[in-house]
């Protein structure tokens, strides 16, 4: 079962025959999966699938824009040594899905079914398959040596193959403005806000998709009214700083069109069960503030289909489980980069009324100001571009040296002493709990995972 069709078609291009079983095959309408980082549009390229986001008016993303007190700051993905047509991209996340799903439907060797998967089939602790309701009805039975297990983030199937830890820090509310222009064009907009940060960027040529952060679990009600209330009010008087969106903004709110989506994390923990891999946002999730899903799966896509291409028999369940354990290794370089930039900089630009988390917000808005490596090393970080973790923990604690050193010219006291030592300190304790949940060992030492080295099982 799948959660959509990149993973399927990778499989299909090696001449294997796939059985796809999606819950809905209508178009998806969704708040989140909107943006491709360049890393992922890469390896769109890689599956042979670029031309999914053709034909969708899928914008250009060049990089970002962050705002802060009336000050903004540009910030441009590090494309000079990639091809023209190498950026990101954002788009309707039904429309790409859609295309996916044609794209696999053109090969032979594919059925596409709707259903509704209810358990996984296990036989002596191997997982032979799969039992799924029908669009009619029907409960029937599906078997495969490999059952992909990518039912999203709400999957009821991945207790069976991982032991989960979610969190949900935030909700996302939605709104989409229309007929307005973002002051930079082809760049993703960030308001560093209060409490938490609010994200604009074109999803087609005539719709900016908004996305305001509420931490907690709990929204405002729409129904009441109580949520246009708080947009009108605690958020709208924020997004002045960008005059032309202010009231197309306040004319979304007022169309009523409010989304909401919780903002879910959950390190990747597996537990390897033969017969079945788990993948997609029901393997591993991040804060969806730096737009990382789209380019964590489709890497992970990539890391498992080479993986099986050698492999012309994948009926020894044993065997393969075995090999495949190098895959939670192998794809660790980008999905764990990503996931611990998502997860810190989502704290880090979240409002505190603690002093050191201020100064520490206030250092990562200046550094990334500073422009050469200073901006494109995070930024080739977050992009997927550079996967790079010992980079990613390297500009993490120059921001807070950079932070401390703030503190302390021209002249040092008692006072920035104090708040210099708090703020690295409350940087460790917001980047060294995320590592540890990755996985320090499969992050800085991947050489030292025996897994790695297991050649694939005879045929």
């Amino acid at each position: 079962m799948v959660e959509n069709c990149e993973s399927p078609f990778a499989l299909l291009q090696d001449g294997r025959r796939v059985h796809v079983i999606e819950r809905d095959l209508t178009e998806p309408d969704r708040i989140v999966g909107e943006l491709l980082q360049p890393g992922g549009y890469l390896k769109l390229i890689e599956l042979g699938l670029q031309d999914c986001v053709e034909e969708i008016d899928a914008q250009r993303v060049l990089g970002y824009a962050l705002m802060k007190d009336g000050k903004s700051t540009r910030l441009s993905y590090p494309l000079d040594k990639f091809e023209e047509d190498v950026a990101g991209r954002s788009f309707h996340n039904g429309r790409f899905i859609q295309r996916m799903r044609g794209k696999a439907a053109t090969l032979p060797n594919i059925r596409l079914e709707q259903g509704t998967v209810t358990s996984l089939l296990e036989e002596d602790g191997v997982i032979k398959g799969v039992q799924y309701k029908t669009k009619d009805g029907q409960e029937l039975k599906a078997y495969a040596p490999l059952t992909i297990v990518c039912d999203g983030c709400f999957s009821n199937l991945r207790r069976n193959l991982c032991t989960p830890k979610v969190d949900v820090p935030s909700c996302f509310v939605g709104l989409i403005l229309e007929n307005c222009q973002l002051p930079f064009a082809n760049h993703g907009h960030v308001i560093l806000a209060d409490p938490s940060p609010i994200l604009f960027y074109p999803i087609s040529s005539t719709e900016i998709r908004c996305l305001v952060d509420v931490p907690g679990q709990k929204v405002p009600s729409i129904g009441n009214g109580e949520m246009a209330k708080y947009l009108k009010n605690n958020v709208a008087p924020q997004v002045s700083i960008l005059h032309e969106l202010q009231d197309a903004f306040i004319s979304a709110v007022e169309k009523g069109n409010i989304r909401t989506m919780p903002n879910r994390s959950m390190p990747a923990n597996p537990q390897p069960t033969p017969g079945a891999l788990l993948m997609g946002d029901a393997f591993n999730m991040r804060h969806p503030l730096t737009g990382g899903g789209m380019t964590v799966a489709l890497s992970d896509i990539v890391v498992l289909r080479d993986l099986l291409k050698p492999l012309r028999d994948l009926r020894d369940a044993a065997s393969l489980t075995q090999y495949l354990e190098s895959f939670y290794t192998l794809r660790k370089p980008v999905a764990s980069t990503i996931n611990t930039l998502a997860g810190a900089l989502y704290k880090v630009f979240s409002a505190s009324p603690d002093e050191a988390r201020k100064e520490m917000r206030e250092a990562c808005f200046d550094y990334l100001s500073l422009g050469g490596v200073c901006s494109s090393g995070p930024v080739a970080l977050l992009s997927g571009l550079n996967p790079r973790p010992m980079s990613l923990v390297l500009h993490f604690f120059a921001v807070a040296i950079y932070g401390v050193g703030r503190l302390l010219l021209p002249f040092p006291s008692p006072k920035g002493f104090w708040i210099g030592a708090r703020l690295i300190s409350s940087a460790s304790g917001i980047i060294f709990p995320i590592i540890k949940a990755e996985g320090v060992r499969q992050m800085f030492f991947p050489a030292t995972v025996p897994a790695v080295y297991r050649p694939p099982p005879l045929n």
